[in-house]
């Protein structure tokens, strides 16, 4: 299916539509995260189209930033070398357009950082941002509480703000989180910064349900997670599972970054569909 994205656009946010398709055919979703720019300008739409080709249900697009303190050494590293090449907030929007050509239906969430947005400023980036083709924003540094006037130009535009929730959300602000949730809530999975091997599965299947008691909004699990079976033990709670630092770490390894992109992607694809196998396998 192609088309323009302005024209093409529908009325119901991507996001939801793609959760309500998932939640529907009983599917875990598979949310894949990639520094624009890294490790290729040229080929970070190829590498777009590779995940969803893979099975990527939606994208994470990372916009780099000059001090991403909530990622860890490689989503650093793989900042850095964005931005050693140029690529900046601009650029980033010009991929969601041109990766819009020909596929107008793959939600794409922008996560970054507040500072490039305030440069942009918060009313003509939501605008540039859906005339690009954009669904949802994540600024991990930007927290509920202090992102009315964002959240406001973003609702303006049709965008979904992904908000954060960690183990250290609790009580009043957890519920606050929960009831303004839109799109999909990131659940991250330790305290800490992204790409540890912190992972306690049990610790964050009760949270996760605890924060399912508190909004109806599809819960994704990310923080850790690399390998196909961290992912497929997620998928017995969570709607989606987010994969970011193993998958930067072998883009830049690799000698064909979009053949990775697929072959890193698709076992995971793979392992989140046998978990759905058997457990309707289980339920009967």
């Amino acid at each position: 299916m192609t088309g323009n994205a302005a024209s093409s656009r529908a009325v119901t946010n991507r996001i939801d539509a793609r959760f309500a398709a998932l939640r529907a055919a009983g599917r875990t979703g598979l949310i894949p995260f990639v520094t624009a720019g890294d490790p290729d300008p040229q080929a970070t739409v190829a590498i777009l189209h590779a995940l969803v080709a893979a099975g990527a249900d939606v994208v994470e697009l990372g916009v780099p930033f000059s001090d991403p303190m909530a990622d860890g050494p490689v989503i650093q590293r793989s900042s850095e070398r964005a931005l050693g090449r140029g690529v900046g907030l601009r650029r980033v929007l010009e991929y969601v357009a041109e990766f819009r050509r020909t596929d107008v239906d793959t939600p794409v969430v922008l996560m970054g950082y507040l500072n490039p947005v305030e440069m942009f400023g918060a009313e003509r980036f939501a605008q540039a941002a859906r005339e690009a083709g954009v669904d949802g924003v994540l600024l991990v540094d930007c927290p509920p509480e202090e992102s009315a006037a964002l959240g406001s130009s973003l609702d303006g535009a049709g965008l979904r703000q992904i908000f954060l929730a960690a183990p250290t959300s609790q009580g009043a602000r957890l519920e606050w989180l929960a009831r303004r949730a839109r799109g999909y809530i990131y659940y991250v999975s330790f305290a800490g910064v992204t790409g540890a091997d912190r992972i306690e599965l049990g610790d964050i299947e009760t949270r996760v349900g605890a924060l399912r008691k508190l909004s109806a909004a599809p819960v994704a699990v990310g923080f850790g997670v690399k390998e196909p079976a961290q992912a497929s033990a997620i998928a017995a709670f969570a709607d989606a599972v987010v994969v970011g630092s193993a998958l930067v770490q072998r883009l830049h390894d690799a000698a064909d970054p979009v053949a990775e992109a697929r072959a890193f992607v698709a076992p995971l694809r793979a392992a989140l569909d046998a978990a759905q196998h058997a457990s309707k396998r289980t339920s009967v």
